[in-house]
C-alpha cells in the first residue's frame, strides 16, 4: 500500500522544481505542494502542514538557514536539502538548524524519493527520542519536586517521610490531581492547605 505523503518543495528555479517533483513522484502517493508565492516557508508548513519540507538550494548560503531554524523551532518537520555544491561547515550549520538529510544535487537526484523517506523515517525515531526525554526529565522533575515538599513538611510537621508521603497523597486524592502539583504549590507556600 503506497504511503500518503505530504510534501512541501521550496525551490524557486521552475526546472530544478519540475525535476524534483517528478523525482518526488517514486515516493508513491505523495502531494507535492509548493510555498504560495510572497509567503514565508514558515508560513507555508503552518498554512499546508506538509509531512516533509525538500528545500533546494543553488547557492549554500547562511542566511537560507534562518527559515528552517524557525520551521524546527515552531512546527518540526523532516527537511531534506539539496544543494549545487557540497560544502561541509555548510552541512553541519544545516543539521544544527533542523535539516534532517543534507544531499548534493548530482549524486542524489535519482534517490529522491529514497532520501525523502529515510528522512521521515529517522525524523520520526528522533521526535520519538525525544519525546520519551521530556517525558523522563519531567518525571524526574516531579520525583524531586514531592521529594523536597516531603522533607519540608517533615521539618514544619516533625513527622517521618511515609507520614509526609500519606499527607500530599490524601490530598492529591481528594483533590483529584497530581502529587506532583500538591508538591509544587506546598513548596510555592501553600504548605496550609496540606491536612
Amino acid at each position: 500500500m503506497p504511503i500518503e505523503l505530504k510534501v512541501l518543495l521550496a525551490d524557486y528555479d521552475p526546472a530544478r522544481t519540475s525535476i524534483l517533483a517528478q523525482r518526488l513522484g517514486s515516493i508513491g502517493n505523495a502531494t507535492i505542494l509548493h510555498v504560495p508565492a510572497g509567503s514565508g516557508l514558515l508560513e507555508a508548513v503552518l498554512a499546508l502542514a506538509p509531512d516533509v519540507i525538500v528545500v533546494a538550494l543553488a547557492h549554500t548560503r547562511r542566511d537560507g538557514l534562518d527559515d528552517l531554524r524557525h520551521v524546527a523551532m515552531h512546527a518540526p518537520r523532516p527537511i531534506v536539502m539539496f544543494v549545487e555544491r557540497d560544502d561541509r561547515t555548510f552541512m553541519e550549520e544545516a543539521i544544527a538548524a533542523g535539516v534532517s538529510s543534507y544531499n548534493v544535487f548530482d549524486g542524489a537526484l535519482a534517490d529522491v524519493g529514497t532520501i525523502v523517506m529515510a528522512a521521515v523515517a529517522i525524523f520520526r525515531k528522533h521526535q520519538r527520542v525525544a519525546d520519551d526525554l521530556a517525558k523522563v526529565t519531567a518525571t524526574l522533575q516531579e520525583r524531586e519536586t514531592v521529594n523536597r515538599a516531603k522533607s519540608m513538611l517533615m521539618r514544619q510537621r516533625n513527622i517521618d517521610e511515609p507520614q509526609a508521603y500519606r499527607l500530599l497523597q490524601r490530598r492529591a486524592m481528594n483533590e483529584s490531581r497530581r502529587i506532583g502539583e500538591i508538591a509544587a504549590e506546598l513548596l510555592a507556600g501553600g504548605e496550609g492547605k496540606v491536612r
